[in-house]
């Protein structure tokens, strides 16, 4: 008796998307390592930190996929790209991968709402979500590093952002977490 509960489409689609979150997380390893060798340790600590993140997002695909009685593909993960020359270009890259990477979502529930997958577009739902939150923390980012003085900031300003995200928590404060005590 067949099990599987995920059009074939549906698997590879999903399959696909994991495998993106694996290259997500070798890409904000790589930057950590970048910040690292730079004496970044705090941003360094950080982009480590979000890579294990997109890591674990990459777990989630796989056990759904497998849950549904599918068989993920792993794929052969691509170097991520060179080194950012400053840390303006990593914030950027940063950003632009997660707005890449919420277009894909999008993509995924577009197709779940296609077919009629209740049980998939259910799941996404989750990463919908959690985009929000990972586009958020990417804007924060670029604005932190803008009121320090971009690449012309002093070195005392990026000393203390260097501290601040060391210490930062991992999810952005969202809107949607808002009470009228905690607006």
């Amino acid at each position: 008796m067949n099990t599987k509960r995920l059009s074939d489409s549906m698997e590879q689609a999903l399959s696909k998307q994991m495998n993106v979150e694996l290259f997500q997380s070798h890409t904000y390893l790589s930057y950590g390592i970048w910040a690292n060798d730079l004496g970044y340790g705090g941003i360094g600590n950080f982009l480590m930190r979000h890579s294990k993140e997109e890591r674990d997002h990459a777990i989630k695909f796989m056990q759904y996929i497998m849950n549904r009685g599918g068989k993920p593909t792993i794929e052969a993960v691509p170097a991520p790209s060179a080194d950012p020359q400053n840390l303006t270009e990593c914030f950027n890259s940063v950003f632009k991968h997660e707005v890449d990477n919420t277009e894909k979502i999008y993509r995924l529930v577009e197709l779940a709402f296609e077919q009629k997958d209740w049980a998939t577009w259910n799941f996404l739902q989750w990463f919908v979500k959690e985009q929000i939150e990972e586009e958020t923390l990417a804007m924060e980012l670029i604005d932190k590093l803008k009121i320090a003085g971009g690449d012309r900031a002093s070195d005392e300003s990026l000393f203390a952002l260097d501290k601040d995200l060391e210490t930062a928590p991992d999810d952005a404060e969202l809107a949607r977490d808002a009470t009228s005590e905690k607006p």
